[in-house]
């Protein structure tokens, strides 16, 4: 699985530090997780860490389709 950043996305830096992949970045108007770098934080923390620290809760579980 991975996370998702919703377009809700407010740009505030605060998920950024946060991710021990560096999965996360800037992308054309706000920030975006790789998929393919997110590990949902598997092997340095129990839980996600962008998730709790973000203001307007926009980050989510990638759903499969």
């Amino acid at each position: 699985m991975a996370l998702v950043i919703l377009p809700d996305c407010i740009n505030c830096d605060m998920c950024v530090p946060e991710c021990p992949n560096d999965a996360i970045a800037m992308g054309a108007e706000h920030y975006e997780i790789n998929v393919n770098a997110c590990t949902e934080c598997e092997g340095f923390y129990d839980t996600p860490q962008c998730i709790p620290v973000c203001p307007v809760e926009c980050i989510e579980v990638l759903k499969a389709v």
